[in-house]
């Protein structure tokens, strides 16, 4: 039984060496990436068993993201290497105050192979959140779009939660394409996370209190509204929490820090804590993210936040 499972493609993320102007930076380092594929890695370092569904180039690239994936203890039997389809990639392009600007290169996805036909009911059946995006059906809109909604049946067949991520990027549909489409999934959904502009273009609103009353109009059991350095919003069972920002001690890049909240709300929801305690958890995950170079290279381990929560001593040498 896995505790998540989450469907989505990954990518080699080509970090600059320097801030500024991609086109002025001239060399880059080779990362991974991939919002699905990070929550995956979130959860799994938080000490959750946790499955990838996906597909890689059979390349060089390609090897590489699936033997660090293994190597996070993710669960790979449902990642294939495929024939014909080039890994993935994105340059990023980070500024002074860590803003970050990404170029992708994703035509001819290898996740393209990745059918209804060859989805596994049981793999999902047999996990207790199923953690979507709206990434995904955007790489292909002509098939990811039916293959996401049948991903969510399953999970709704077999009372699998879903946990649901617009991570809108406008760089791969329109902001009415993305609206029409994700809007479709809201009453399926059990775990809302949003950030506030997301929740603006899907329902018309930022406002924490009216995100609330519409999600709940859905039937979505529990919400929460990722504000950044303001910290976060959250419902469930009838309570709502303002939870303050953990400060980072630096603002490095800011990609990755969302997926990082993502996987501490999962984690508190699984262990059934109280909305302030989950909040406050996955705001440190966001803050810790931020820190470090990188979309997953600063997802913490379980004992990591504890120490920044002050519940354990952090003991040096």
């Amino acid at each position: 039984m896995k505790d998540v499972v989450t469907i989505g493609d990954a990518m080699i993320t080509f970090n600059p060496s320097a801030t500024g102007p991609m086109r002025f930076v001239p060399t880059f380092e080779r990362k991974i990436g991939g919002a699905e594929l990070n929550v995956a890695i979130g959860c799994s370092r938080l000490g959750l068993k946790t499955g990838w569904i996906s597909r890689l180039g059979n390349d060089e690239f390609g090897r590489h993201i699936f033997n660090t994936v293994r190597g996070e203890g993710i669960d790979v039997s449902q990642l294939k290497l495929v024939d014909g389809y080039p890994t993935s990639l994105n340059f990023k392009e980070i500024m002074g105050d860590g803003s970050v600007r990404t170029f992708y290169y994703r035509t001819n996805s290898p996740t393209t192979a990745l059918t209804i036909e060859i989805l596994s009911e049981e793999y999902i059946k047999n996990s207790k959140v199923l953690h979507i995006t709206g990434i995904f059906p955007a790489v292909d809109k002509e098939k990811n779009i039916d293959l996401i909604k049948y991903a969510i049946s399953l999970a709704k067949k077999h009372g699998v939660l879903v946990s649901f991520d617009p991570n809108i990027r406008l760089k791969l549909w329109t902001k009415e394409e993305a609206r029409t489409v994700l809007r479709e999934f809201l009453p399926y959904v059990d775990i809302f996370l949003t950030g506030e502009e997301e929740a603006e273009l899907l329902l018309g609103t930022s406002d924490p209190r009216e995100v609330i009353e519409l999600g709940k109009a859905f039937g979505i059991s529990h919400i929460a509204i990722k504000q950044g350095e303001k910290g976060s919003v959250g419902y469930q069972n009838g309570e709502y929490i303002e939870a303050p920002a953990f400060k980072a001690k630096k603002v490095v890049d800011t990609v990755g820090a969302g997926d990082g909240f993502d996987s501490g709300f999962i984690y508190g929801l699984l262990n059934q804590w109280p909305l302030q305690k989950t909040l406050q958890f996955a705001n440190v995950i966001g803050s810790m993210v931020v820190s470090v170079s990188g979309d997953n290279e600063g997802l913490p381990y379980l004992e990591d936040v504890l120490v920044q929560l002050g519940e354990r001593e952090f003991v040096e040498r």
